[in-house]
């Protein structure tokens, strides 16, 4: 379990982070979402003990990070899968980690053969793709077979059989009962994959809770009806509030998509004033649209509509 409580951390006049408090628990995969800037690298170095809180404090299983001597037995981290010297093998890279740790040296090559890299145990990292290179630093988060296990953005330079492999890694950590803590800006594969989301911006909390309850809070959900009235039907809906907007019709009648309009209230002023609806949907907020929805005013870095910074 990872508690952080009311962690602060700043830069001279900047706060990268400001009194942020949330739980990541074990036996689920957590999300860790918030645009660029946000804070999530900072929050994630102070739990690894290699930034000093400003304020608050974080432990992992009860202590903090630094305190245990051998960490990769307590916590697997990827933060840059880059971040290696590419004149070792990445045999020898996991064994000076075993070495370090007092993990015996037979575990490398099982770390290496779980994550698909056996055939290039011997080759020098150098030459690794940024998909490989993200495949050993996985590996090192599973040496120690370790209890906690973090991950920054893990999926970059994967290839979409990379992808089904890590998406299904992480939920066996979880169901082995492992706190698997996942920070990425795909939204589609958390939605795949995170039972939890910690959502933050501009170093603040923004929400921590489930993942379908956090889409539940976007407000985007549109409402989709089949009509032969469509005229009469959007003067109506519109006036009430409504975003009428039309889509390709496949059948009889004509199809809109309504925003600002639940699907009781659609069926209520139709039934209100004799306009036969001919089909009637909900559609609920995906992920993504509830993320941009909840943290745009959170957002540091942004682009008008034709590019041009804003």
């Amino acid at each position: 379990m990872i508690e952080v409580n009311e962690l602060t951390k700043r830069y001279g006049a900047t706060t990268a982070v400001r009194n942020l408090s949330f739980t990541v628990r074990p036996g689920l995969v957590t999300g860790f979402l918030g645009p660029n800037g946000a804070g999530k690298s900072t929050t994630l170095r102070m739990i690894l003990g290699l930034n000093e809180p400003t304020g608050g404090s974080v432990t992992v299983d009860g202590r903090p990070f630094r305190d245990r001597p051998r960490g990769l037995r307590h916590v697997g981290a990827l933060l840059d899968a880059s971040d290696v010297h590419g004149g070792r093998t990445a045999a020898a890279h996991l064994a000076a980690l075993a070495r370090g740790n007092r993990i015996p040296r037979a575990r490398v090559d099982e770390v290496l053969r779980e994550v698909g890299l056996t055939a290039a145990a011997r080759r020098r990292i150098g030459g690794f793709s940024l998909g490989m290179k993200q495949r050993l630093g996985i590996a090192g988060t599973l040496l120690g077979d370790p209890p906690v296990l973090l991950f920054d953005e893990p999926l970059n330079g994967l290839d979409p059989e990379g992808v089904k492999w890590v998406r299904g890694l992480f939920r066996r950590l979880a169901a082995e009962g492992r706190t698997v803590f996942v920070s990425s800006h795909l939204m589609t594969e958390m939605e795949s994959t995170a039972d939890e989301l910690v959502v933050i911006g501009r170093g603040e909390l923004i929400a921590a809770e489930s993942l379908a309850d956090f889409a539940a809070r976007g407000t985007r959900a549109s409402v989709t009806v089949r009509t032969r009235a469509g005229v009469a039907l959007t003067e109506l809906l519109t006036a009430e509030g409504g975003d009428v907007r039309p889509l390709a019709a496949d059948g009889p009648g004509e199809l809109f998509a309504v925003t600002g309009l639940s699907s009781t209230r659609v069926a209520e002023l139709a039934f209100e004033h004799r306009l036969l609806l001919d089909e009637l949907t909900t559609s609920r907020s995906s992920l993504e649209e509830a993320f941009m929805e909840l943290t745009a005013d959170s957002v540091e870095y942004g682009a008008t509509e034709h590019g041009a910074p804003r």
